[in-house]
């Protein structure tokens, strides 16, 4: 023990080196991802494979149970993310048929991959239903990267519908992969009954306590008064762990429970809460890229090579029956377009979720756990490049990319930790705008809103009474929340931010 202190700081110094070395280059290496398509959380992990004991990095990881914590962990916080930029109004518009995908098409993917484990590539009927349940849900940190990460703009309903399905189906799949693990292990049978019900309690303590956390957080957020703006963030992200960790240890599930508290916390005008958004989207950022880094390591790519066929096999069944049919089934009932149903069903993008939740086999004993590690890791990196890579050709085939303007190149914003009575919103102005070709002094603005910024391209203009606006210009107006109305109808649309 003494020999050990004495020789700090120099490992702890070492592994600081390698992390820093991992994610810089994660980093960096991502504009090459904008460019090929590929989806940013595959290089993240390609990174953590070169690095890995198979690769030139020769770095040794096996450790399945911290990788299965830090996954959790990288999880909440991107969940959160996510629910902080998830529109309360969207929720409620889109919350039925995200639901049902969420549940019974988890459900329908994992029993059709189940079935095609076992019919065409052999495995054992538990073996076969487990390897359907890791893969069966879509994965948060891959969906939101792949949407809101690539500048990429889909009609509302769509682009709401997928986020809200990967923000609310894990809760299912982790459910079906415990219980067939247990199953597994203890060589028992499955009981259909008593999944049932565990899926029921198990989603209503999360949904309850969900609510209860979220509506307390809001409440509690905008009465508390900090002098010191970083403390703000401090007390969200203590919420996100409470959001997950007290429905967990009452047996419900603190997956969906995190992400209803980031929904409600993220609908509520709350203190400082530009810079709120802000934190929590680099620190969602940095769990994707900590965690893939990780799970890269785990895996060991020649023994990838063993499984190929039988991942290749699953993973083509995956994209091109198991999803859509499933999605299908789910969407018939809402009458969505046969557009909208066709990019449901391929834009099932899988990520971390079904890695960590295949090292659970693993640190649970059951047999076959390793292979079925390397068979689920094949067609998560798979799944990556199809149906990954085609996300944005696939859009404009289908026609389903939004009519969103090019985000301006400055950013004005308000940040304070006081609850003000107004707002700072941006407007675009396009070609059709009646406001375009107009003077400043010449538009009907309210008596307290006033016009703060105008970006022009590389340009920033200071708006006077003789500025003439120009189609493609972003506005800044400052207003009161009662006037953000009128200033929609006469600038149009407000910009998405």
């Amino acid at each position: 023990m003494e020999s050990q202190v004495l020789m700090e700081p120099l490992p702890t110094a070492f592994l600081l080196v390698i992390a820093g070395v991992l994610m810089a280059s994660s980093v960096l290496l991502s504009r090459a991802s904008g460019r090929s398509g590929l989806p940013v959380a595959m290089l993240f992990l390609a990174i953590g494979m070169a690095a890995g004991s198979d690769g030139p990095g020769g770095i040794e990881f096996n450790d399945y149970g911290a990788a299965y914590r830090l996954g959790t962990v990288a999880l909440v916080l991107i969940l959160f993310d996510g629910g902080l930029n998830t529109p309360l109004s969207a929720v409620r518009a889109t919350i039925r048929p995200a639901a049902v995908l969420a549940t019974v098409g988890v459900v329908a993917t994992a029993a059709l991959m189940g079935v095609a484990a076992h019919l065409l590539f052999g495995f054992p009927w538990p073996v076969a239903l487990l390897l359907g349940a890791t893969v069966s849900s879509t994965d948060a940190a891959a969906v939101f990267a792949v949407l809101r990460g690539s500048g990429l703009h889909l009609k509302r309903r769509v682009g709401t519908t997928l986020e809200l399905e990967s923000g609310l189906n894990d809760p299912m799949a982790v459910i079906l992969t415990v219980t067939l693990t247990q199953n597994l292990v203890r060589g028992e049978s499955l009981d259909g009954w008593a999944l049932l019900l565990e899926s029921i309690v198990e989603m209503s303590v999360g949904s309850v306590l969900g609510v209860g956390l979220g509506l307390g957080g809001r409440l509690l957020i905008k009465r508390l008064r900090l002098q010191v703006a970083g403390l703000y963030p401090v007390m969200t992200l203590a919420l996100a762990f409470l959001a997950f960790g007290l429905p967990t240890l009452l047996h419900g599930s603190g997956f969906l429970a995190v992400y209803v508290v980031g929904i409600l916390l993220g609908s509520e005008t709350l203190r400082y809460r530009t810079g709120l958004l802000r934190v929590h989207d680099a620190l969602a950022w940095l769990a994707q890229v900590a965690m893939f880094l990780v799970l890269g390591l785990l895996v060991f790519p020649r023994q990838l090579l063993d499984v190929a066929w039988v991942g290749l096999g699953l993973s083509l069944f995956l994209a091109f029956i198991a999803r859509p049919l499933a999605v299908l089934l789910c969407l018939l009932p809402f009458r969505f377009p046969a557009r909208e149903v066709v990019y449901t069903g391929w834009v099932g993008l899988r990520g971390a979720v079904p890695i960590i939740l295949a090292t659970y086999p693993v640190l649970a004993g059951a047999p076959g756990a390793h292979d079925l590690f390397n068979v689920v890791f094949f067609i998560v990196v798979v799944n990556g490049f199809l149906p990954g890579m085609t996300v944005p050709w696939m859009t404009r085939k289908l026609g389903l990319a939004a009519n969103v303007p090019e985000p301006p190149p400055a950013v004005l914003e308000i940040a304070s930790t006081q609850i003000l009575n107004g707002e700072l919103s941006a407007f675009y102005i396009n070609l059709a705008s009646a406001s375009a070709g107009a003077r400043i002094s010449e538009l009907p603005f309210p008596p307290e809103s006033a016009a703060m910024l105008i970006v022009r391209g590389q340009e920033l203009v200071a708006p006077k009474g003789d500025t003439v606006l120009k189609a493609g210009d972003h506005v800044y107006v400052f207003s009161h929340t009662e006037d953000l109305p009128f200033l929609r109808l006469m600038f149009g649309q407000q910009e998405d931010e």
